[in-house]
């Protein structure tokens, strides 16, 4: 590691940072060393970072000492939470102000915050387009982090702010693959109509993130986005037809409908659905397809994960 810049990384283990430690690990010659922090440095995916070379480091975001710590001496961080661990806005924030704070006093040079967009800006909370949630939300999940910028604005830091979005491998790991329907028929569920959903590998934001880190000061203050596609609902279904060699429609519900299924987080992902079905043509835009290819050469289309993923997506 000598010599080299370090890049420490949040969630080091996780979809976002395991991605970055990777990258960073596979560019021998780069100039960077990855530094995954986590809070389990036992854990088996912590032990398959570090026998890539990466230094584990062990740290909780609940901790704000410990990630003090953990961000000493580095170049460079890259900062995530995981609203659906904890199911809680606050909580979230709680967690983002440590960050703000401990990347602050570490004097770093570069920071990367993966964020989402403040859906508050488009919607306010006396919109009755869509329901408020917790009594100070649109999409939760979004809101608390977008409405979180400002932290490390405010201190100082020099960031990069990272509009990350939908994780292809959503149809894996969260219940959005294909489902049989009353009818026999196989179909995924979105309630997006004709408009396009962003979407990306969940292991090509890290490689993108390190991208950013390379081009340097140039995009310190600036928000960018990601994604490895922007599909239709029918374009989706279409390409998982082909993968999966069988017939999958697209049931294009409605936001109301989408809010109704009842499983933990349906109201705050109906209200997702619904802010980029309405302001499709920016949420589009603020993700854009050349800047991602830009700085992640190998970013994968939706077809290219799908032949690589297709035996992992569930048929329930």
């Amino acid at each position: 590691m000598s010599g080299k810049k370090i890049i420490a990384v949040m969630g080091g283990t996780g979809a976002q940072g395991g991605g970055l430690v990777r990258a960073i690990c596979a560019d021998k010659d780069g100039g960077y060393a990855a530094r995954a922090i986590t809070r389990n440095p036992d854990s088996d995916k912590a032990r398959a970072l570090a026998k890539l070379g990466a230094e584990v480091v062990k740290a909780d975001l609940d901790d704000e000492a410990s990630l003090k710590k953990a961000f000493d001496g580095a170049h460079g961080a890259f900062c995530v939470t995981n609203y659906w661990e904890l199911m809680s806005a606050e909580k979230e924030i709680s967690q983002i102000q440590n960050l703000a704070r401990a990347t602050g006093a570490a004097g770093l040079e570069h920071v990367i915050w993966s964020t989402l967009d403040d859906t508050r800006k488009w919607i306010p909370l006396d919109d009755d387009r869509m329901p408020t949630l917790m009594g100070k939300y649109k999409v939760p999940h979004y809101d608390s982090k977008g409405g979180s910028d400002h932290f490390f604005a405010e201190l100082g830091v020099p960031t990069t702010y990272l509009l990350t979005s939908f994780y292809w491998d959503n149809m894996i790991y969260f219940g959005l693959g294909p489902k049989k329907g009353p009818d026999g028929q196989y179909a995924i569920t979105l309630p997006m109509g004709d408009k396009k959903l962003p979407g990306i590998a969940a292991g090509d934001i890290g490689p993108c993130a390190y991208g950013i880190f390379k081009k340097g000061k140039a995009l310190i203050g600036k928000t960018v986005g990601v994604a490895g596609g922007h599909l239709t609902g029918a374009q989706m279904a279409a390409g998982l037809s082909k993968a999966l060699g069988m017939e999958v429609g697209y049931n294009a519900v409605t936001p109301e409908t989408y809010r109704s299924f009842g499983f933990p987080g349906a109201d705050d992902m109906g209200n997702m659905f619904q802010f980029k079905h309405d302001f499709e043509k920016y949420y589009c835009g603020a993700r854009s397809l050349d800047f991602s290819r830009e700085m992640n050469p190998s970013l994968q289309t939706y077809e290219q994960w799908l032949e690589a993923n297709k035996s992992k997506i569930p048929i329930e």
